[in-house]
């Protein structure tokens, strides 16, 4: 993994993208030269073309982020793959050409574009099939040691079994706990010397996977290790990582504390992600209007009520605010109180079902991003009766409320629509590790991948 803007993001997953990107250019620049030497003029010097290549490459390769292109199943799936990539690159084209269109002197012309989105197809396709043979050898994955054979190591060697793991385990060494549940773990009496038996297994890092920690920290070990180079991390560190969300399981009060995170530096970033919120949602209530307009004429008619829904949110810090959506279900839905949404949910009417597909419903919310109650990116607002009872429920729920609630945010593009307290508490994992993690890069990749749930959007409700 590496450690970008405080975001993880595997190794496996950058060199890909920048392999995408390298290719993008080619493809650019291979696309123009058999345009020109069809209509025989010449070619030109590279750098009279540079920018429009560049951007070109740039905008298709968001696209490839945007549309989910470097996730876990498109990475495992060729299918899945070309499926994203074909989106991807005629988005990024149509792109293009719309603003070709508007500012017309660019060396993209609508033939040289055409030619380039076919070979991009072309070279990015066999770009996957390459990694997909590549990036699941043992050869690209770090090789961890675990200290421990209890519970926590069995599930550390479950999550180095996934097709999409960065990681694969050197070895388990038994610590002189209760009897070991790893089968193959060492003990730790017969390592006379554990720094040389961790590069015996060419181990890069190593994971201190306790049950209890307390008195019984191998200090001594530990420092070998790290003298030598080696990494070393702590249980929830790790998972915090590899999984993208902070464990509630292994959480304690003394690692939110002492951990890296929830940085008060961040004050120029907060600056920044007000400006856009102001400048983004009044750009949006500025084009959507008409669009929210007609729905909510639609919505008017198929039930007779207000086509506005309003209902009091928990915000930053806790304060109440006053949500606006688009009424996707019927005026009444809620006559009994506020309820979870279900799958299928009978109170969602033939317009709502339609509005919530493609998030037409969140578009009134941009004015509570404007008057800066709400932002694009953060965790989603609860109705105060259900984080009354979360909060009792779940433990360092409040801490979610420490950011601005979003339209999006990390647990929106990672986790289905929650329906009950367990999804409550999977997506508060999600929750936490945007607010303890928060970098205008994190804001940038969610608003990208949230294009790939309005696509594909398995998890509205």
């Amino acid at each position: 993994m590496i450690r970008l803007f405080k975001h993880y993001i595997s190794y496996n997953v950058v060199l890909l993208s920048l392999i995408d990107f390298m290719l993008l250019l080619l493809a650019g620049e291979a696309a123009w030269r058999l345009r020109v030497m069809q209509i025989g003029a010449g070619v030109g010097e590279v750098s009279d073309r540079a920018v429009e290549i560049g951007v070109f490459a740039g905008v298709i390769w968001l696209g490839m982020i945007a549309v989910g292109s470097y996730g876990p199943e498109a990475l495992r799936s060729i299918r899945f793959a070309t499926a994203r990539l074909l989106v991807a690159v005629s988005l990024g084209v149509l792109a293009i050409s719309l603003v070709n269109f508007v500012l017309p002197g660019s060396a993209l012309w609508r033939s040289v574009l055409l030619y380039a989105m076919g070979i991009a197809i072309l070279v990015l396709v066999a770009n996957r099939i390459l990694a997909s043979r590549m990036l699941g050898a043992e050869a690209f994955r770090r090789t961890v040691l675990v200290l421990g054979a209890g519970e926590r190591a069995r599930r550390l060697e479950r999550l180095s079994h996934r097709p999409e793991s960065g990681f694969r385990i050197g070895a388990f060494v038994a610590m002189g706990e209760t009897a070991p549940l790893i089968a193959t773990a060492v003990q730790r009496e017969s390592i006379s010397d554990l720094g040389r038996f961790a590069d015996r297994v060419g181990a890069t890092e190593v994971v201190l996977a306790l049950q209890e920690r307390r008195n019984s920290l191998p200090l001594k070990d530990l420092l070998r290790v790290k003298t030598q180079g080696v990494h070393v991390n702590d249980f929830s560190s790790f998972l915090e990582r590899e999984l993208g969300r902070v464990d509630l399981d292994t959480l304690n009060p003394s690692w939110l504390i002492f951990s890296d995170g929830f940085s008060a530096g961040r004050r120029l970033s907060s600056i920044g992600k007000r400006t856009f919120d102001i400048v983004a949602s009044l750009l949006l209530l500025i084009v959507g209007l008409p669009l929210i307009g007609i729905f909510a004429v639609l919505v008017k008619l198929e039930t007779g009520g207000p086509a506005f829904f309003r209902q009091k949110r928990v915000g930053l810090y806790g304060q109440t605010f006053t949500l606006i959506k688009l009424r996707s279900m019927r005026f009444d839905a809620e006559a009994n109180g506020a309820q979870w949404a279900e799958k299928g949910d009978p109170r969602v009417t033939r317009v709502g079902r339609v509005i919530r597909t493609v998030r037409i419903d969140e578009l009134p919310q941009a004015w509570s991003v404007l008057k800066g109650e709400m932002s694009f990116v953060g965790p989603r607002p609860e109705v105060p009766a259900f984080v009354s009872e979360l909060e009792k429920a779940l433990p360092y729920y409040a801490e979610r409320h420490v950011v601005k609630p979003g339209i999006t945010g990390w647990a929106q593009i990672n986790y289905p629509y929650g329906a009950n307290t367990e999804d409550a508490r999977h997506k508060l994992e999600y929750d936490l590790y945007y607010a303890k993690n928060y970098t205008p890069f994190l804001d940038l990749l969610i608003l990208l991948q949230t294009a790939r749930v309005i696509l594909w959007p398995d998890g509205a409700r």
